[in-house]
């Protein structure tokens, strides 16, 4: 693996062994600017880490979410939530380098972005949010993956019974059996090092999201009628106050389906230059949001048309669909390996700042910053950090116990969404931009700014005040490490 990439990406020039006072023609053949490695990213490895990313377990929510907004604000809201992030991402972007946009000083994590243009406690709330926020997907991940390792079993079961028996089993398995994977691919050392993982999950996000589009397409033939209404799910189905919350919930489906902006500036350090990493990030954002914007309409709005007020919370596991049965499988295999994937692409930047804490305070400790070279005959030799080793298996550990608590994936993914979305998405983003910029008070392009942040401020807590009842209500029938499908 070589050396420690997590720690060592955020360490000074020396200790790579580059001299700050060498020759810089000597070195920029193979040192960026700031003294570490070559970045060797571009537009597309951007875009599959933010593709990886993006195309998580949230599309498969989208039917349900549109089903509650219905056809006429279901799709607006989709659009609008793309608009939103793109505009905010591109914000995001120009603040990685501070002061020139080609040769400022690199902010090389999310949060060392907001110390450079903000400062004070913000630097403080920020971290709070972007690292809760990354924990919480962590568990989104671990409970989405075992619906569908379950739902491969539970298919098989149903076809073999011919629909009689009702399949139940318990998730805890399954959540295991997926922390165990995670444990080991945790012990890759940084993000620079998971392009190949991130290639496999895009494949995957579009291998799952394809065959649930084609279903939809299917189901919709069958059915020879488009199913769904203009206004969502009807009074009737659900209770009014239950079609308030449920519509304030599918918001913040629709805003975790596009969180990625919180790993944004982390993506951004692995791309070289030039042309500056902020027009590569552009473009790379571009072609990401139209893509999965283009996959999310297509999933979500061929699932409420199959499905209606039907629609399950998950469109691959909710049994909506029933045959082909070994389409359902490969569908759900391919959820399980890109969530793996991802589950990587969100919790590397977590890693990565627990090991500079510890690299930071306890810098002499050979526990924390000692490297050990292990030789396998035949295969090259590979380094171990005994600290990264440690902290990172508790940190899957961690996350699967709450997983196999919480168990409830839609109110999880909408409680993320909302407490995501805004700080991240927007407030952090257009602050930063502000300060960088320099935008005069009161001037029309600092109040546009200020008016796109208060509007999603209020979509945001809408959406989290229907996921917080959608968890209360669930938290009534659950029993802790006894979830049964």
């Amino acid at each position: 693996m070589g050396e420690n990439t997590a720690t060592k990406n955020h360490l000074p020039p020396q200790a790579f062994g580059v001299s700050v006072d060498a020759d810089p023609q000597s070195d920029s053949k193979w040192f960026d600017d700031d003294g570490r490695p070559k970045r060797t990213g571009n537009v597309w490895t951007a875009s599959a880490h933010i593709i990886t990313a993006v195309i998580g377990s949230g599309v498969l929510s989208l039917a349900w979410a549109i089903g509650q907004l219905g056809w006429i604000a279901g799709p607006a809201v989709m659009l609008l939530f793309s608009f939103v992030t793109y505009y905010t991402s591109i914000l995001l972007s120009a603040c990685y380098r501070s002061g020139d946009p080609d040769n400022g000083k690199r902010n090389y994590t999310y949060m060392e972005a907001v110390r450079a243009n903000l400062g004070g406690v913000k630097v403080k709330i920020c971290g709070f949010v972007q690292y809760v926020n990354l924990f919480g997907v962590a568990i989104g991940y671990t409970i989405a993956s075992s619906i569908s390792m379950m739902a491969i079993k539970r298919s098989n079961c149903f076809h073999q019974s011919g629909g009689k028996d009702p399949c139940r089993m318990n998730a805890n398995p399954y959540m295991i059996g997926f922390g165990i994977a995670e444990i080991l691919l945790s012990q890759i050392p940084g993000f620079d090092q998971l392009h190949w993982l991130s290639l496999v999950a895009a494949v995957m996000s579009f291998t799952y999201s394809t065959i649930g589009l084609g279903l939809g397409i299917g189901k919709v033939i069958e059915n020879k009628r488009v199913r769904g209404s203009l206004t969502g799910i009807s009074v009737g189905t659900v209770t009014q106050t239950q079609k308030i919350w449920r519509s304030f919930q599918a918001l913040g489906d629709v805003a975790f389906a596009y969180s990625y902006s919180v790993i944004l500036i982390e993506i951004q350090d692995t791309v070289k230059a030039p042309p500056s990493e902020a027009k590569t990030m552009k473009k790379a954002t571009l072609i990401s949001v139209v893509v999965t914007t283009l996959f999310y309409m297509f999933c979500g709005c061929f699932g409420y048309a199959a499905f209606g007020d039907q629609s399950p919370g998950n469109l691959l596991t909710g049994f909506g669909f029933y045959n082909p049965y070994w389409l359902l499988d490969i569908a759900n295999t391919a959820i399980v390996i890109h969530l793996v994937g991802a589950y990587q692409v969100y919790c590397q930047p977590l890693f990565a700042f627990i090991e500079k804490e510890a690299a930071r305070r306890f810098p002499d400790s050979d526990f924390v910053t000692k490297d050990i070279k292990i030789s396998i005959p035949g295969l090259s030799a590979f380094n171990i950090n005994l600290f990264r080793m440690v902290s990172r298996t508790i940190f899957v550990v961690l996350t699967t116990v709450i997983s196999m608590l919480l168990p409830f994936f839609n109110d999880i993914v909408g409680l993320l969404g909302a407490f995501g979305f805004w700080p991240l998405t927007v407030y952090f983003p257009v602050e930063m931009y502000i300060s960088q910029k320099k935008i005069p008070k009161w001037s029309t392009r600092w109040l546009c700014l200020q008016i796109l942040s208060v509007a999603c401020l209020i979509i945001t807590i809408a959406a989290a005040a229907g996921s917080i009842a959608g968890v209360i209500d669930d938290v009534k029938t659950i029993k802790p490490f006894k979830t049964s499908y």
